[in-house]
């Protein structure tokens, strides 16, 4: 895809990761964090990582294979998320303890529904509706 082709695709492909990813963090996020939190975090952790994984990664990552891109892509959003959800949420006692690691199962699990959801529309050519 073209630089201007990925911009075109950008504001759909991250309101439907939103719409996927926020429903499995309210769900998924331990207790321990208030709804606002969890719902915040639906919407911040995508937007710090989707343009990266829509607009950096794939001219970065243009001569390698598909699959390629998408190891380090998918791999890049969930760890970089953890990372920044534990950053503003984390706490030294919750080291190691079932909420840390529900909590970055849930990061996980949101990621691979929102890039699950993402190649079945692509496999039906749904994406192609933009251009």
């Amino acid at each position: 895809m073209s630089p201007t082709e990925l911009w075109h695709f950008f504001p759909l492909g991250y309101f439907l990761s939103i719409l996927i990813e926020t429903p499995v963090l309210l769900i998924g996020l331990s207790k321990r964090h208030p709804i606002k939190h969890r719902l915040f975090a639906g919407i911040w952790l995508t937007a710090c990582t989707y343009p990266i994984v829509v607009l950096v990664l794939p001219l970065a990552l243009a001569n390698v294979s598909r699959a390629k891109y998408l190891v380090v892509a998918e791999t890049f959003a969930p760890v970089a998320e953890c990372i920044l959800f534990w950053l503003a949420y984390g706490d030294r006692e919750q080291i190691g303890k079932a909420s840390m690691w529900r909590d970055f199962g849930a990061i996980v699990l949101a990621n691979l529904a929102s890039f699950l959801g993402g190649e079945v529309l692509n496999a039906y050519g749904w994406f192609g509706l933009l251009g």
